[in-house]
């Protein structure tokens, strides 16, 4: 992702990979396309959405780094690069003759860019993980669920921290060549996952260290809104997430419910005492949004300035208005697929909006162009070592 983010902003970015041990993204049965089943397995590398989501505008070349010459034309690669990512588990890149001295040799002002687990050194950095493992580690996971005896919810399932330390790794990177258009100098930057990860529970780490008090799980309770959930509605499964901080919000949140006789209750009359009974001001405001929309609510309570938003499953989302407009979706034209939707530009900036400019690359794709015309490297030349499972 964190290479997938600099290709949308404009970098030309290589995936170096070999079918001697394909990306686990291409890995698996596809769920995607008429052939759902099986049939041609030897297209399903290319058939997987994830893949083609944190692939797009990238290139790929195959190289097998276990052989002599492949290495050496991974290294003559980085000779014409700029930036180096990975996240091979600690001591690969040197096992390999990849790492940061040996690159300089062959670019003395490189940005070597390395993403392990739990760092290069320390007790735990041979651990293996991947992200829900990271999560727990991190403490985030002790924090995942509801309040008032329910169940811990025991495991975050979607991978938070490989997109945190990827937003991470992306500044790093532009950090990086910033310095370097500057000074001239190259970096070897170090982007730990689990360091990325807890680097976001600033406010659970810093109340520990001033109170003592552990993060417990705390649902949707905030300790500055009230109220602050997500409220049922009308229909099947439908919701709508309301927020309110300010007295000014507050009255209003009342005007818009009509002022009911809950409202002026003393346990509402300020903010703390929202807080210390939102519990009963929860149940007072579910039972207005439960004969309601959320679309009706939304514009309600945004009429009166106050935060609302309908609660959107994927359907919702892709149809809404506001995210077509912002074009949180995008529509790719991939080689076996057709026309597909990725999520689109994380940002858009005015001057340099990035876009998305080609499909995620089938395996060696851009073989001739990245080594025969980048490299140099003869026609026969890339037979021979195509022949022998070097570019392979």
């Amino acid at each position: 992702m964190a290479a997938q983010l600099l290709g949308d902003m404009g970098a030309e970015v290589i995936k170096v990979e070999s079918r001697v041990r394909l990306d686990g993204l291409r890995l698996g049965r596809p769920m995607i396309g008429e052939d759902i089943a099986g049939g041609d397995r030897g297209l399903w590398p290319e058939l997987q959405p994830l893949f083609h989501s944190l692939n797009r505008n990238k290139l790929s070349v195959t190289l097998n780094l276990k052989t002599a010459d492949g290495l050496r034309l991974a290294l003559d690669l980085i000779a014409r690069s700029d930036v180096v990512l990975n996240n091979y588990s600690p001591g690969v890149l040197k096992r390999l003759g990849l790492d940061y001295p040996e690159l300089r040799r062959v670019r003395p002002d490189i940005v070597l860019v390395s993403m392990p687990s739990v760092g290069e050194t320390g007790p735990l950095r041979d651990i293996l993980a991947y992200a829900p493992i990271i999560q727990a580690l991190s403490g985030l996971m002790s924090m995942v669920g509801y309040q008032e005896d329910e169940p811990l919810v025991g495991e975050l399932q979607s991978p938070w921290s490989d997109s945190v330390s990827s937003v991470q790794a992306a500044l790093a990177v532009v950090a990086a060549l910033w310095h370097r258009s500057r000074t001239g100098e190259g970096q070897s930057i170090e982007v730990a996952q689990l360091e990325a990860t807890t680097s976001m529970l600033g406010e659970a780490l810093l109340d520990y260290q001033m109170t003592g008090s552990v993060a417990q799980p705390k649902g949707n309770y905030d300790s500055e809104f009230a109220p602050h959930n997500n409220y049922p509605c009308d229909g099947d499964d439908k919701w709508v997430a309301i927020a309110v901080r300010t007295e000014e919000e507050w009255r209003g949140f009342c005007q818009a419910l009509g002022s009911p006789d809950w409202a002026i209750d003393g346990r509402f009359k300020d903010r703390y005492g929202r807080l210390q009974h939102h519990a009963d001001l929860d149940r007072h405001v579910g039972e207005w949004t439960r004969g309601r929309s959320p679309v009706e609510i939304t514009e309600i309570l945004q009429g009166y300035g106050v935060a609302a938003m309908p609660v959107m499953n994927i359907e919702d989302q892709f149809m809404d208005p506001h995210l077509r407009e912002r074009q949180a979706f995008a529509e790719v034209e991939h080689p076996h697929l057709g026309a597909e939707w990725l999520y689109g530009m994380p940002w858009l900036l005015s001057g340099t909006p990035g876009s998305i400019r080609t499909a995620a690359p089938l395996v060696g794709q851009h073989n001739e162009y990245v080594l025969g015309h980048l490299l140099g490297l003869p026609a026969e030349e890339m037979e021979r070592l195509q022949a022998e499972q070097v570019i392979y």
